[in-house]
């Protein structure tokens, strides 16, 4: 390895420990050593020490055994005679200034400093749980953390395209000539964000630390690894994460520094300038450090080096397209024109006919185009689709009709919100002047759904509508159908299946992990049901959701199946013996760490509370959502917790093994709104009308005692019903 590379890295290090000191000691003098710290919304307080150390740093003091660890480990300046070409000092280096960076970055929470401005700072686990199911289906294949700027804006804004086009998550930061790629992207109106898939992280390089311990996490969260588990973590990085750090301009030794730390992780390093490369693998999967000055190659050579495995859709309209586009927003001042909400009428529609029926890839506009629009406009809208296929069922049409809304947001400059006949879809003027008309639509929704739906569908046919009388005509024969799918749904139940579906997606992450779909159980992520399930085995027979066979019923009230319990052991490599489809106590779901909701025990009140991630406050159960979800994730079976999707609480077997919902005492109020109309009918088929009424939220009771004393008022069932335990 280069010797200009080590010895930058090793300078840097001790560089960075002796700001880490120096802060440190300031803090301590100021606020004395009992002085509370940490991050905002984490389990794991300084997420590397507390994964490579074991240490659980609450205050000041607690700093004092990192701050010893980080020094122990700092090797000295290699000189002319003692550097050797091994890559060894270099990583100490590395994890001495992971510890250290950390160190200065919570004290900087605590002086106030951070986040800096327009900047995210320490990505919380909350974002990380909710971005879980993007992590493990693939729209989000890999991390990008780019360090410094790009020559010029214009620059910047290409690589970050190129980085969106392949879904790829950017962490945006650092500097380089006394510029952030942050004020680059600003200045070219990028809009930057979680759901534009880049993130503002810092501008220095010593922020790099979120993005790397935000990969740590991971190792946590959904790999059930534990605190002190460092060597594991890392190897779980090195396998399972799949990023790398882009470092654009002049490479300090604070960013030599850095990069060996990332290396420790498996995380490549490639750079916009002529600095020594480590072309032999060892530690990263590939190469360690690579340089590329063309700014049209360094996008696909930093996908080449970190083995990010990555699709691009190649759809026949003027603007790019991307997953990471999918949250893209339109503001009004960008609009061109706009369908649906409040402005006119506009709905959506896929349903299936015969083979013979359908002209595959016809796309027809019936109505006037975006051109006949003013700018700022409107017009009603009906998108109607077609499909034929020999595999195709009529359960299937609801599933593909919920897919328009993502195929359409997941172009450049359009913004679409809703489904059915709740949308909303607007059209950027920068879409508009590059040529995207009403048909391109039709292209996007053809393409995508021969591409990802091809096992079952073989045709598939567009019309577009935008005359008021088609438009109305069209909604109302649309909305029988609308009623008779729900219907439908509504009436299958877990007795009136054979078969069970699987999801292992999330196996990705959280190796031993197995979700188990009924008609009556979506899985914990809220993503996917059991006709999801069964469409997707459908057109990936060999893929993550696989049919199970119910077979022997081994205990009705709790849900257990020999079938199940055969198909659990083996899919989570042996590791869960059986599963109980309807209790908490006994042998719960495992959960991967995406989960919507966790469910826990209250012991005081004999029932339970459920907690939803967006959810930040504290809890009767004592703890808040990140606390409990460091408790059920990374596959392990954790009795009286259990990970869940929202919607399975209005389910008839939502813990129906251990009392159903009369065990519910305690959820959030936002939730508890979102679910009321839902929520009040379930009260009222259970014989419990006013049951809503008895269920605490936040602004009732947030501790044990409080809540007891208002079920007591309220007269709650959970008080006189068997004990759970």
């Amino acid at each position: 390895m280069s010797k200009i590379i080590a010895s930058g890295a090793i300078r840097g290090s001790h560089k960075i420990y002796r700001i880490a000191e120096e802060k440190f000691n300031q803090a301590r003098e100021t606020h004395g050593g009992g002085q509370e710290v940490g991050f905002p919304e984490t389990a794991f307080y300084l997420p590397m020490a507390y994964t490579l150390m074991g240490v659980e740093v609450k205050t000041l003091d607690d700093i004092v055994p990192v701050l010893a660890e980080a020094k122990s480990l700092l090797p000295e300046v290699p000189s002319e005679k003692l550097w050797l070409p091994y890559l060894g000092d270099t990583l100490d280096a590395g994890i001495a200034t992971l510890l250290a960076e950390e160190i200065i970055m919570v004290l900087r929470y605590l002086e106030g400093e951070e986040p800096q401005t327009g900047c995210n700072g320490f990505f919380t686990d909350t974002i990380l749980r909710t971005l879980g199911i993007q992590l493990v289906d693939g729209r989000m294949p890999g991390f990008a953390a780019i360090l410094g700027a790009a020559p010029d804006s214009g620059t910047a804004v290409k690589i970050i395209r190129d980085l969106q086009k392949r879904n790829i998550l950017i962490f945006a930061g650092a500097e380089s000539r006394g510029i952030s790629i942050i004020d680059q992207l600003q200045e070219e109106g990028v809009e930057m964000g979680w759901d534009t898939y880049i993130v503002p992280y810092g501008r220095d390089t010593l922020s790099a630390i979120y993005p790397l311990n935000w990969a740590m996490r991971a190792a946590l969260t959904f790999g059930g690894l534990k605190k002190g588990q460092g060597r594991e973590a890392l190897i779980y990085c090195q396998n399972r994460v799949f990023a790398f750090g882009l470092a654009l301009g002049e490479v300090d030794d604070l960013k030599y520094a850095t990069a060996a730390g990332a290396i420790n992780m498996g995380f490549p390093i490639i750079a916009d300038t002529e600095i020594p490369e480590i072309r032999p693998s060892g530690i990263c999967t590939y190469e360690h450090v690579v340089t590329e000055l063309d700014y049209d190659k360094i996008v696909p050579l930093c996908i080449e080096t970190r083995g990010v495995k990555v699709t691009i859709q190649d759809i026949p309209i003027p603007v790019s397209y991307a997953a990471a586009f999918e949250g893209e927003r339109v503001r009004k001042e960008n609009m061109q024109c706009q369908f649906g909400g409040k402005y006119s009428t506009a709905f959506e529609f896929l349903n299936m006919d015969d083979l013979d029926q359908v002209k595959d890839g016809e796309i027809e506009l019936i109505g006037g185009d975006l051109d006949s629009i003013e700018a700022g406009g409107h017009l009603p809208l009906a998108i109607m689709v077609v499909v034929a296929g020999r595999e195709m069922q009529k359960d299937f049409e609801s599933i593909l009709e919920r897919h328009i809304h993502t195929f359409i947001n997941e172009a450049m400059g359009i913004m679409h919100v809703g489904q059915r006949n709740i949308i909303w879809l607007r059209i950027g003027k920068e879409a508009y002047n590059s040529g995207f008309r009403l048909k391109h639509l039709g292209e996007i929704l053809v393409a995508r759904l021969h591409n990802d739906f091809g096992a079952i569908v073989d045709k598939v046919q567009v019309r577009i509508y935008t005359g008021e009388d088609d438009v109305k005509r069209l909604l109302a024969e649309s909305t029988l159908v609308y009623n008779d799918r729900d219907d439908r749904i509504a009436g299958m139940t877990d007795e009136s299946v054979d078969t069970f579906y699987s999801c292992t997606l999330c196996q990705s992450f959280a190796p031993n992990h197995v979700c188990i779909i009924s008609p009556e159980r979506l899985g914990l992520c809220g993503a996917y049901n059991w006709l999801d399930g069964k469409a997707a085995h459908r057109i990936n027979p060999s893929g993550p959701n696989q049919p199970v066979k119910k077979q022997r019923c081994l205990d009705e009230a709790k849900g257990q199946w020999e079938g199940v319990n055969e198909f659990v052991y083996n899919a989570s490599n042996r590791a869960l013996k059986r599963f109980s489809a309807y209790s908490m106590m006994i042998d719960p779901m495992t959960s991967c760490g995406c989960f919507e909701c966790i469910l826990a025990i209250v012991p005081e009140a004999n029932g339970v509370m459920v907690v939803n991630r967006e959810h930040t406050g504290m809890t009767p159960s004592g703890m808040d959502f990140i606390t409990l979800a460091g408790m059920v994730g990374g596959g392990v079976q954790t009795p009286g917790f259990l990970g869940v999707g929202r919607l399975y609480l209005l389910s008839e077997k939502f813990i129906s093994g251990d009392g159903g919902l009369k065990r519910l005492v305690w959820l959030p109020r936002e939730l508890k709104e979102s679910l009321k109309e839902r929520l009040i009918k379930r009260g009222n088929d259970i014989g419990i009308p006013n049951f809503i009424d008895m269920l605490a939220d936040e602004t009732i009771a947030t501790d044990g005692v409080a809540l007891l004393e208002f079920l007591e008022k309220v007269n709650h069932p959970a008080l006189t019903m068997e004990p759970m335990f």
